[in-house]
């Protein structure tokens, strides 16, 4: 039997990337996944197909994480599907680059609204779920960049710093409901992101790592699958770095 037996995860921003890659492990660690993403059917189809085609148990579920109502039947969802949740991985985030003095209010609050407060909606609509389990986890998706800092990206650095801060307050306040809260923050993942030209470079690309290369989100994943089970039960409030020593806290 592989550890995650029986267990139950909801993913967000499942459809790609490390999302993509944390649904793939956890299932493989014997977990039925719930994959949520605000609109990417095809890509979600095709993780679920993947999860599927190695004999685990999938779904998935459009929903905006930044609406309430949306994130509740998206938890409905996964209820009625799986009956329970023991693992929630919130990993759906915008990222982009702007220098701060052309940064609209618009954009600071789309990107802390997926990043900061899509966590705080889908902590607080799973939590019921998440106590009943006994040994829920909540597994939060940070960034290299909140400790770090970066060009053109004051409105990402502060959600992610933000998203340390609520893992730690989470850590604190869900313990005697025996649900650990942890944050993994990856650095320099070789991932596939839009958004960059020219005109926009990417100045995050820049960065270096001791190991001289960059992470396969699959590494990220296994930080993830560890944290979500038995192993990791002795593990809350923690920042676990997955970056080849990009960043040495």
């Amino acid at each position: 039997m592989a550890e995650l037996d029986g267990k139950v995860a909801l993913i967000t921003g499942a459809a790609r990337n490390i999302g993509r890659a944390i649904a793939l492990e956890l299932a493989a660690g014997g977990a039925a996944v719930m994959g949520v993403a605000l609109s990417d059917e095809a890509g979600l189809g095709e993780m679920a197909a993947a999860v599927e085609a190695e004999g685990g148990k999938a779904a998935w579920q459009l929903a905006d994480v930044t609406k309430p109502d949306s994130v509740r039947a998206a938890v409905a969802a996964t209820l009625e599907r799986f009956g329970r949740i023991d693992i929630l991985v919130n990993n759906a985030a915008i990222r982009g680059e702007v220098a701060f003095d052309e940064m609209t209010l618009a954009q600071w609050h789309q990107v802390l609204g997926v990043t900061l407060d899509g966590p705080f909606l889908c902590s607080q609509a799973a939590l019921e779920a998440l106590t009943a389990s006994g040994a829920g986890a909540i597994i939060n998706i940070g960034g290299l960049t909140a400790y770090t800092g970066a060009k053109q990206r004051a409105h990402v650095v502060t959600a992610k710093a933000g998203l340390d801060g609520l893992t730690k307050a989470l850590a604190q306040e869900l313990a005697e409901r025996q649900i650990t809260v942890n944050l993994v923050s990856p650095g320099l993942i070789d991932t596939v992101r839009g958004g960059h030209s020219a005109a926009q470079p990417d100045h995050h690309k820049h960065r270096t790592t001791l190991l001289g290369r960059r992470g396969r989100p699959q590494e990220v994943a296994a930080m993830v699958r560890y944290l979500a089970g038995p192993n990791g039960r002795y593990l809350t409030g923690q920042t676990m770095h997955v970056n080849g020593g990009a960043y040495l806290p």
